[in-house]
């Protein structure tokens, strides 16, 4: 099961083992629980601090759960947790022993005072980069609540139980059997919808913080170079951030950050929060921005943010850096049918799809991109694509034209998403030509039409944006509205790229302080 080199890598880690574990399975005569078995006795062979049972009673067959010796589980894994999910599993081996979290002393507090009394399930796939995070969320919530336990649930080894109850986007989480999100979620964003006081508290908390130099918005790769480079000039500087990390927390592959040949978005966006905490700036996350007023427009001269939760922020400079999101398609039956086989990530609820026949959205790169990776899980892939050309790089579309299970349709306006209540049967398209309307049979459909900038925040304020929403900026990023500058996707500079971002985020810090010097404030 575990080669050589992760024995090792496992033996190592398992030596950090403040005390000893069980591994309880529940297994019986299949395949699967083979499987099941020759993990957990491959684990436990690894430390004389870990043992082995096979005589579990959990409802979920195969599956184990982790526990100090002498106590129930409250961890449990139901299949295989491997691929990105290994890390989850080697976290729990720790953190079930009593090894502390890497997790600030404020969130555990709020996690130990949630006094819960719940089971939490998680539904993932193990290609999916942002199910880790949730799962470990979970498991670090149910171990430090003794009345709560966590569950994930890989997919593919639940086939029928994923087919039952409709999962077609991960990760899915319920909360006593009742739905309580899907998608990424951080610890953060998890705690604080389950401690229903937490939104007045976090108010209070940001009402009492003293005026900023710098307040940059937004936390992806423009905003957090922007913070970067404001507290290298010591100046006070803080980040209020919707999700920290922004887009990039959804991408894969990245290939072209000049010096970096190849790494993930996650772990981009992890060493960029590694990057800015080691400057000491005031990360205030799960934040969104209501409105602002600009430095002239106020009685002591500075930038008035106020935030959904009430709470209001003041700085001599604001920096504007809220990014993009994808485009959504806005046809009959998107939003019924989303998470239920319309989806926006193919890495991550593309093996929910394997062996059925699936569209995609979008003929430039990331739409080739999705249908290529797609074609090897799936039955077929129709690629749909308005103009009547891909705008793809001819490579990716050279590729794309070489799989046998694809299909391009140009010229093609799709006009609805089509399903039977529960989940999606098909897409209707127009042919942009004759004006027929056509429609395929099939099982998801992935959106990849491209970017809508977060502004709209944004629209009832006095900073000027272009007819597609992005802040209209100058050189030096500067916008209409006096201490406000912006940078990054969610502006007029063009071709939105990672490293162009992050290179406007220092522009913009840099125009800020300059700013800051030379109106005295």
């Amino acid at each position: 099961m575990l080669d050589q080199n992760v024995k090792t890598q496992l033996k190592a880690y398992l030596e950090r083992l403040e005390s000893p574990i069980e591994i309880i399975a529940t297994v019986d005569d299949s395949d699967k629980s083979a499987q099941i078995k020759e993990l957990v006795t491959e684990i436990a062979a690894l430390s004389d601090q870990v043992t082995a049972r096979f005589d579990g009673q959990h409802s979920r067959c195969p599956s184990f759960g982790i526990a100090k010796v002498g106590e129930q589980p409250r961890v449990y894994f139901a299949g295989l947790p491997m691929g990105h999910e290994f890390t989850s599993l080697i976290l729990a081996l720790l953190q079930v022993s009593g090894y502390a979290p890497k997790v600030s002393d404020e969130v555990l507090a709020q996690i130990k005072a949630l006094d819960l009394h719940s089971n939490f399930e998680v539904f993932v796939s193990l290609t999916c980069h942002n199910c880790p995070d949730v799962v470990q969320a979970l498991n670090l919530i149910a171990i430090n609540n003794p009345d709560s336990t966590a569950t994930m649930i890989e997919g593919g080894f639940f086939k029928e139980e994923v087919e039952e109850r409709k999962i077609m986007a991960v990760p899915m989480v319920f909360q006593d059997n009742e739905h309580f999100g899907q998608g990424r979620m951080t610890i953060e964003e998890i705690v604080a919808k389950l401690d229903t006081g937490s939104i007045e508290k976090e108010a209070a908390k940001l009402n009492a913080k003293v005026a900023f130099d710098v307040l940059v918005v937004g936390g992806g790769p423009a905003g957090g170079t922007a913070a970067i480079y404001a507290a290298r000039k010591g100046i006070h500087t803080g980040i209020v951030a919707e999700r920290f990390g922004g887009q990039v927390m959804d991408t894969m592959d990245i290939e072209n950050y000049t010096t970096v040949q190849k790494t993930v978005g996650p772990k981009f966006a992890a060493d960029m929060e590694a990057h800015v905490r080691e400057y000491g700036v005031d990360i205030m996350n799960l934040q969104r921005v209501k409105t602002i007023i600009g430095a002239d427009k106020t009685d002591n001269g500075l930038v008035h943010l106020e935030l959904e939760n009430g709470a209001k922020l003041e700085s001599k400079t604001v920096i504007l850096s809220t990014g993009a999101r994808w485009r959504e398609m806005s046809v009959p039956g998107e939003q019924e049918y989303r998470t239920r086989g319309v989806a926006y990530c193919p890495h991550c609820d593309g093996p929910l799809f394997k062996g059925k026949r699936v569209a995609v959205v979008g003929g430039g790169n990331s739409g080739v991109e999705a249908a290529i990776d797609l074609a090897g899980i799936v039955e077929h892939v129709t690629l749909i694509e308005f103009s009547d050309v891909l705008r793809a790089d001819q490579v990716l579309q050279d590729k794309l034209h070489s799989l046998p299970n694809t299909t391009v349709i140009k010229n093609a306006q799709t006009t609805e998403v089509l399903g039977d209540g529960s989940q999606v049967t098909g897409l209707k398209y127009k042919d942009r030509n004759t004006d027929e309307d056509h429609v395929i049979t099939l099982a998801g459909i992935f959106v990849q039409i491209g970017l809508l900038p977060n502004t709209d925040f944004l629209k009832q304020s006095e900073i000027a944006l272009s007819n597609r929403g992005e802040i209209i900026i100058n050189e030096r990023n500067e916008t209409n509205v006096q201490g406000v500058f912006a940078a990054g996707d969610c502006t007029t500079v063009p071709y939105k790229q990672i490293i162009i971002a992050t290179g406007e985020g220092a522009k913009a810090s840099l125009s800020a302080f300059d700013y800051i010097i030379r109106s005295g404030q």
